[in-house]
């Protein structure tokens, strides 16, 4: 593999090398405002979430690393320490790139870049119109990580109140990921879509406690038929199935075609449980796989 050494290598280099590999990730688009009333709007992808108790969502408009200034959204949260972060979309982001222009202070990105400007409730900045989802928070602190080009400015901020658009919610008030259509930032000029074909489900292990894949038989966990993701799931199931469970599996049509008639059919086997993980059903998957 190849090595990096971060003090060997130039801080644009370093930073290229983090975007390609620290993917994907959240875009904030913040909305700030000067002392004077101006607003600022610009987006970044140095963010996430941190803690619901106190409320913690942390960005950094970090110092550029070509001349080692700092960014106006970071010089108005100094003077007026209250941010909106709005959630970027699929249908706004060529819109979001183009806020991202250093343009002089004091120039409206939201004018600029087409979006409305919306009132916020208990804090100065505007929201974004277009955007479903908005964060109205106040600033806890500004963590300095150093004062040299590329250093980050760690924006710590406390959620006042969140607005969420309701056609992108189920009707338990939880967010549809295919109605949001969120994007996140990779390196470079490139995006994810976290959306459609992009989303897909890996069952946490909270409820109950897998067994791991250390338990399973010798032969099904260094088969060269099945993947890590797959041996996973099967290490996700609490116990090795009993007997009795792994007869009944033989009685469904498909594994007694294999049983009676295949010529290979030990792999047969692997590969119906292969379909059955794919599925999302581990525990017949791995009573199939103790037949072979």
């Amino acid at each position: 593999m190849l090595k990096i050494n971060p003090q060997e290598i130039s801080s644009p280099e370093l930073h290229h090398r983090i975007l390609d590999t620290v993917v994907p990730r959240p875009i904030a688009f913040a909305s700030t405002i000067d002392d004077e009333g101006n607003p600022n709007l610009s987006p970044f992808s140095f963010f996430n979430a941190f803690g619901v108790n106190p409320t913690t969502l942390i960005f950094s408009p970090g110092r550029r690393g070509r001349d080692n200034t700092t960014k106006h959204t970071y010089e108005n949260l100094r003077l007026v320490p209250e941010v909106v972060i709005n959630t970027v979309t699929y249908d706004m982001v060529q819109q979001v790139s183009l806020a991202s222009t250093d343009y002089p202070k004091g120039v409206n990105e939201f004018l600029k870049a087409g979006f409305t400007m919306l009132p916020s409730e208990t804090v100065s900045p505007f929201r974004v119109k277009e955007s479903p989802v908005h964060f109205e928070c106040k600033v806890r602190d500004i963590i300095e990580t150093g004062t040299l080009g590329g250093a980050a400015n760690l924006v710590i901020c406390e959620i006042l109140l969140m607005h969420v658009d309701e056609r992108i919610l189920d009707e338990k008030g939880r967010v549809i990921p295919d109605k949001l259509r969120a994007v996140g930032r990779m390196g470079r000029d490139y995006y994810t879509k976290a959306y459609g074909e992009a989303i897909f489900e890996v069952e946490k292990p909270l409820a109950r406690l897998g067994m791991g894949i250390d338990a399973l038989p010798e032969k099904i966990r260094h088969s060269a038929l099945l993947t890590g993701n797959e041996l996973g799931q099967l290490g996700n199931v609490e116990k090795i199935p009993e007997d009795p469970e792994i007869k009944a599996v033989m009685l469904m049509p498909e594994v007694r075609q294999i049983v009676d008639f295949s010529m290979n059919r030990e792999d047969d086997l692997f590969l119906l449980a292969k379909k059955m993980l794919a599925a999302g059903k581990a525990q017949e998957a791995l009573k199939v796989l103790l037949i072979s």
